[in-house]
């Protein structure tokens, strides 16, 4: 009934990651564009960091949909909390590798760099992409770091692509993966969307679902949509899905500013104003009041008040 109502083929903000709803604007273009760029350039580690929910694993998956499937080989790693053996076997299995798991660290890395070699003598480029690499621990990000060694005269045998949250950058900076730290050629961090762009992305994902300009966020809608999500993507989608919802409630197709605010209420982590405040000239108001009664507590403990006046 919700898509029926506004005459939708889909969900228009749902939180799958769907790359036909992918918005090339502004920072998420550039984004794209220097991965491909750096890609082709054949070197080295590639970082995008981002806050959680700016749309790090659909930017993710856009490139891996968006490369040249004659010049590319990809891998991808959703969850890259393992060990290095686990590691390894991963990266053997995304490379088309059916290794025993008792195999062993060393022979797990010889079967994957013959693989590396055997996939370059066929012209392709391998190129691993890693989500959520904030997570990965220390000693497997030093073995990640060690596959990366494998290289021919002109050309990396594998790069490699992390996705991450901004405590990606802290482990990075740490001393223990400075190498890592140094090999990292690219490197774009993803901000929110400003309010213009958040505009043209729910306009985007509106059409993408088939609205075909019969729903319409009012201005002042918009604005509040932006304050509450602070722009970021996810919770710019889960608000715009509740007040889609509340308009469908009061059966109408026009979203008001206090739809979103319905929607704010019932949301986790969106921009308000904490409850219980208090308000600055409140503050004021009661500094005085203390310095006002220690005065007057001064004064009154003066040993002239205590002694009789002089006829």
């Amino acid at each position: 009934m919700y898509l029926q109502h506004y005459g939708l083929r889909e969900f228009p903000f749902s939180l799958t990651p769907d790359t036909q709803f992918f918005f090339e604007y502004g920072h998420y273009r550039d984004a794209l564009e220097t991965l491909q760029v750096a890609l082709d350039g054949g070197e080295g580690f590639i970082k995008v960091t981002g806050e959680v929910g700016t749309g790090k694993t659909l930017l993710c998956r856009k490139l891996l949909n968006s490369l040249d499937r004659n010049a590319f080989y990809t891998a991808y790693i959703p969850n890259p909390y393992l060990t290095p053996p686990a590691l390894g076997l991963a990266l053997a299995e995304e490379l088309g590798l059916e290794l025993a798991r008792n195999i062993g660290q060393h022979r797990a890395v010889k079967e994957v760099t013959r693989r590396l070699i055997q996939l370059h003598a066929e012209g392709k480029q391998v190129v691993l992409l890693i989500d959520e690499a904030q997570a990965m621990p220390g000693e497997t990000l030093e073995a990640l770091r060690l596959l990366t060694n494998l290289e021919t005269e002109k050309r990396k045998l594998l790069q490699v692509v992390l996705f991450g949250q901004p405590e990606l950058d802290e482990r990075l900076d740490e001393r223990a993966n400075r190498q890592l730290r140094q090999r990292i050629t690219f490197s774009y961090r993803l901000p929110p969307i400003d309010r213009q762009g958040m505009e043209a992305y729910v306009a985007h994902r509106l059409l993408v679902a088939g609205a075909q300009g019969k729903v319409h966020f009012a201005p002042e809608a918009l604005d509040a949509l932006h304050h509450f999500s602070r722009g970021i993507p996810r919770l710019v989608n889960v608000l715009s899905h509740k007040a889609l919802m509340a308009g469908y409630g009061q059966g109408i197709r026009d979203v008001a500013r206090q739809h979103v605010e319905m929607a704010a209420q019932d949301t986790e982590d969106v921009h308000r104003q904490r409850r219980g405040h208090s308000q600055p000239w409140l503050i004021v108001l009661a500094l005085l009041a203390v310095v006002a009664l220690a005065a007057l507590a001064w004064w009154l403990g003066q040993p002239w008040l205590a002694e009789p006046l002089q006829p």
